[in-house]
């Protein structure tokens, strides 16, 4: 039976850029990295060295995320009360030091030598300045690599491009004024 309307076309599954597609095999490295340096170090030292090592980083982890938690809803619920009593909330420009503390919580809450290297180096306020600034001058470029006219019109293209059935495409006219008698003919009723 036939409905008249076209079949669907099938679109090609969108190609993962280069550090997209080799982020798996990186992930497997790196955990089979973590486990050799885990048993070389208790090969050394003993394995309640490598215990104690895991658990100092599970709790220390646990308080730098905790502390980073509270210091942002702290920083969140000031923002609030100074809106409602309606001064403007001071532009404290934090450069993502609070997500890069919570990372390097969660770096260290993982179990691995390197992972903790990695999340106490997270820690360090000069490397988070500088990857804040980093993150930041890259989003911005991104942002306008993509869209010519900013972030607004980048959520405007997608719709464009990807309609998704409910959005009529068109143009809206409008007809404020009415229209002016034509000098050529006798005019018709409305």
């Amino acid at each position: 039976m036939t409905t008249g309307a076209p079949p669907p076309l099938r679109t090609a599954r969108p190609r993962r850029s280069g550090p997209l597609r080799y982020l798996p095999l990186g992930i497997a490295a790196w955990l089979v990295l973590e486990i050799w340096l885990l048993t070389v170090v208790a090969s050394a030292t003993s394995g309640l060295t490598v215990f104690l090592l895991l658990v100092a980083g599970l709790v220390l982890g646990s308080a730098v995320i905790k502390r980073a938690g509270r210091r942002a809803f702290r920083k969140l619920s000031e923002a609030v009360q100074q809106q409602q009593s309606g001064v403007t909330p001071s532009a404290e420009s934090d450069k993502g030091g609070g997500a890069l503390t919570m990372l390097g919580g969660l770096l260290l809450i993982l179990p691995g030598l390197i992972s903790d290297a990695l999340g106490l180096l997270l820690l360090l306020p000069p490397l988070q300045k500088a990857l804040g600034r980093y993150a930041e001058r890259t989003f911005e470029r991104k942002v306008r690599e993509a869209t010519p006219g900013g972030l607004g019109d980048a959520f405007q293209q997608a719709r464009m491009h990807r309609p998704d059935g409910k959005v009529v495409q068109g143009e809206v006219i409008r007809d404020d004024e009415p229209p002016m008698p034509r000098p050529d003919g006798p005019q018709l009723p409305r």
